[in-house]
């Protein structure tokens, strides 16, 4: 039998219009509580979305039955005129053309050939902490995980002006798009007084940076072995590689998606850290026990199955990717609910990853419930997204952050100079207040 979905009116959206403009959480959670797991958001007089924290219908959705949905407009569009038509943004064909072809460099295998790059510009972004008094980690890390990007992608073939100004593209851009999806209301003045093209003008700054960094790479005749090697060498089915503009559009990809969530997950991991002093000492105590910087970097990381459990469960709690969106093809119906074709269906992962029928204690830091790995949820545990969509990145991400976790805690101790974690909700789930005092171990 059909069942009814419980709606939340357009004037109690309205009502709540500047919280949800400040952060959204509080109202989804409060109309997930009253409503339960799927409820109707009424946000305009003939715009509807649907908002889903059940882990079942999210499985069905991007595993199950992903043929029948794709993204929402958000990044089919509005993404896509800031970063170009890549895997994050693409459809159907294209996207799987280009996966299948991408999927390559991504590998494990892959990535061997770049960990000791990471290795070392981590190493170096550490140098900025000061100890023995209080600073705003996020800064860190956020310029840590885009110099990783970056040195991955590049080498060293990159100046450094350059890539200042890319990180700052990318990220006013992000804050543009935010501001687009928040106030939908104001898009009319975003274009008439130009705040919009500006953006656009921006962007097209970033791809002429990249555009001279490739030319640069394919007239040096020089290999590093590197992200844009590979990605210069893949080739599709019938022999041809991307064209340059498929190329910038996958590398502007890069940036936006790689170094940003990177960058909040490793500072909400550090902040639970810092708060949880005993869980800092286990992961020393692994590191010392795997025999420290005398073992290969590969089977370090392999191994340090408690910094991963960490991760894990940091990432439970403040996912970076907090939301993910699709839209129907053709009718569908799942568990007595029925969802017409075109129905915006919008998965809060942070709600199913606090869940308190999908978790014991679902608030509570506990990396320990992650001792066996992150397999046996994965019918409810979406760091990365689910089924053939899941992101292409995450070996890197993971790999990435268990070094720099390592390296920090092997060579400092965290305390915390803030009471609670707070959160801001962009595009991905940022920070708020990474106030930290390090000490030299």
């Amino acid at each position: 039998m059909k069942k009814k979905i419980p709606e939340v009116s357009l004037s109690k959206f309205i009502k709540h219009s500047l919280e949800i403009l400040k952060n959204p959480l509080p109202f989804h959670n409060k109309n997930f509580t009253e409503k339960g797991d799927v409820f109707k958001l009424n946000v305009g007089f003939n715009s509807k979305i649907y908002f889903c924290r059940d882990a079942a219908l999210a499985q069905y959705v991007l595993q199950k039955n992903q043929r029948n949905y794709v993204k929402s407009k958000i990044q089919t569009v509005d993404l896509v005129k800031y970063v170009g038509e890549g895997l994050l943004t693409s459809e159907g064909e294209k996207w799987k053309k280009q996966r299948k072809m991408m999927q390559p460099a991504f590998h494990k295998k892959q990535l061997q050939n770049l960990i000791s790059g990471m290795q070392d510009t981590i190493i170096s972004e550490f140098k900025k902490i000061k100890t023995n008094k209080t600073i705003d980690l996020f800064p860190i890390l956020n310029d840590l995980a885009f110099q990783t990007v970056v040195k991955s992608l590049f080498t060293k073939a990159a100046k450094e002006k350059d890539m200042e100004r890319l990180q700052f593209i990318t990220e006013a851009n992000q804050r543009m798009l935010v501001k687009e999806l928040r106030q939908p209301y104001l898009g009319w003045w975003f274009k008439l007084g130009g705040e919009l093209n500006k953006q656009l003008q921006l962007s097209e700054e970033a791809r002429t940076i990249l555009k001279q960094i490739v030319e640069d790479r394919k007239t040096s005749g020089k290999r590093y072995d590197d992200l844009l090697d590979m990605l210069l060498e893949t080739k599709y089915d019938d022999g041809e590689g991307m064209s340059e503009k498929q190329l910038i559009d996958e590398i502007l990809i890069i940036f936006a998606a790689g170094h940003e969530t990177t960058s909040n997950a490793l500072t909400f991991t550090f902040q639970l850290l810092a708060k949880h002093s005993e869980w800092q000492d286990q992961i020393f105590n692994e590191w010392k026990n795997l025999e420290g910087d005398n073992v290969d970097l590969m089977t370090r990381i392999a191994t340090s199955k408690i910094c991963q459990q960490v991760i894990e469960e940091s990432m439970r709690l403040y996912p970076p990717a907090y939301f993910i969106d699709r839209v129907n093809l053709e009718n569908d119906s799942f568990n007595d609910l029925e969802f017409e074709a075109g129905s915006n269906l919008l998965f809060s992962i942070f709600e199913i990853h606090r869940h308190p029928e999908l978790w014991d204690n679902a608030n509570v830091f506990l990396p320990e419930r992650f001792a066996e790995g992150g397999r046996q949820y994965s019918s409810q545990y979406f760091p990365f997204g689910a089924g053939p969509r899941k992101c292409i990145g995450n070996n890197f991400a993971m790999f990435e952050m268990i070094i720099a976790v390592t390296e920090l805690v092997k060579n400092y101790k965290m305390y915390p100079e803030f009471e609670d974690i707070d959160i801001t909700p962009l595009i991905t789930l940022k920070p708020k207040n990474a106030y930290i005092r390090f000490e030299k171990r």
